[in-house]
């Protein structure tokens, strides 16, 4: 039976995620910026299916970005170099998430609801939660969003709605956090997008044991001279 969280009820040990549906450990909980921290610093995050109560999840294994493997394509390089996009840092948070909660082709619904967007919008006013955003002539074009603790990141969603928008806000991110020597995104779930950057599945304890130290190290400062 899947423990049910109260306001101050403790996430249980990874180790007791369930296998199947793969890393679900928990369900309820409120998105306050306290319980967020908290799950990310234990290697948990939220995610529920349209109608579904909040669910709190630690898959084994677990999709990382190690920046120092960040592979860009020669075309993807091309469109950076182009000038095409310009990209900022935390100029629209709450917009991004906004964005990437609309509704998208073969998706009943998301799990990015109006109590999400307040409950990571917090975050991001604490300073924890970032955005980078692609703009085309004065217009939001594509971006993401995540939350950075100590010297780790954890990639939440994307979206575009120009081609390589959303490619182009991540290769900025890259460059933000090779800046602030963050070493490791976190990017949850294995995707052929995210291999195709040089993203691989790492075992949940392998994850475990690197993201301790990292979250437990200074904050980095997101941007600073990006």
């Amino acid at each position: 039976m899947l423990p049910i969280l109260g306001e101050t009820t403790p996430f249980p040990p990874v180790s007791r995620a369930l296998r199947n549906p793969n890393g679900l450990l928990a369900v309820g909980g409120a998105l306050t910026p306290a319980r967020l921290l908290d799950a990310y610093r234990q290697g948990i995050f939220p995610w529920s299916g349209p109608g579904e109560p909040m669910l709190w999840w630690s898959p084994n294994p677990r999709m990382v970005l190690r920046v120092a493997d960040f592979h860009v394509s020669a075309s993807l390089a091309r469109r950076v170099r182009s000038g095409r996009f310009e990209t900022r840092l935390n100029t629209a948070f709450r917009a991004v998430m906004e964005a990437c909660a609309a509704p998208r082709p073969g998706q009943d619904g998301t799990w990015i609801t109006p109590e999400v967007i307040d409950g990571y919008c917090a975050l991001h006013a604490a300073g924890y939660a970032h955005s980078v955003e692609s703009w085309l002539e004065g217009a939001l074009v594509g971006g993401l969003y995540g939350v950075l603790i100590g010297r780790m990141f954890f990639g939440e969603s994307m979206f575009a709605r120009a081609t390589d928008a959303s490619k182009v806000a991540l290769v900025r991110l890259v460059e933000a956090l090779r800046a602030a020597d963050v070493p490791l995104i976190d990017c949850q779930q294995e995707t052929r997008h995210l291999a195709s950057f040089g993203a691989r599945p790492i075992p949940r304890g392998e994850f475990i044991r690197t993201l301790r130290p990292l979250v437990a190290a200074g904050q980095a400062v997101f941007g600073a001279s990006a």
